[in-house]
């Protein structure tokens, strides 16, 4: 799975998984990882041939893993294949469209001013995910 966003932050993926997976730099060329208005986390659109989005690749992911972060992406995701920079092609959840501002995500300012609060919301949804139950019971 291609990360582009908050599950680039290793606090967020263990608060899900209870681990960290194995990862590996990568990059979507022709993508970018938008800022969404309201938002906290980023959605990746189609960019022009110039935008690269910037992330990591989840290379050992368990069936139960993808599940969960399956359940807790926002359910406007798209999950789609994709190609990535290495040559190789990746998984991602792309964002579909509307709320999406001009400027991107900011990734550090995410990690200065959210990801407490945001690892520790992600801790408490957890238990729900992992017994396949959606975000919102």
């Amino acid at each position: 799975m291609f990360c582009y966003g908050t599950l680039r932050f290793d606090a967020v993926l263990r608060a899900l998984l209870g681990r960290v997976p194995q990862q590996s730099p990568a990059s979507a060329p022709g993508y970018r990882a938008a800022a969404l208005e309201g938002r906290v986390y980023p959605g990746l659109v189609a960019g022009t041939s110039a935008d690269v989005a910037s992330g990591v690749v989840l290379t050992d992911l368990s069936h139960q893993e993808w599940r969960i972060l399956d359940a807790f992406e926002d359910a406007r995701y798209e999950l789609r294949e994709l190609p990535l920079s290495n040559g190789r092609w990746g998984w991602a959840y792309i964002w579909p469209g509307g709320d999406v501002r001009v400027d991107d995500w900011d990734a550090t300012e995410f990690e200065a001013r959210h990801l407490a609060a945001y690892a520790a919301r992600c801790a408490r949804l957890a238990p729900g995910l992992a017994a396949g139950r959606p975000k919102g019971e």
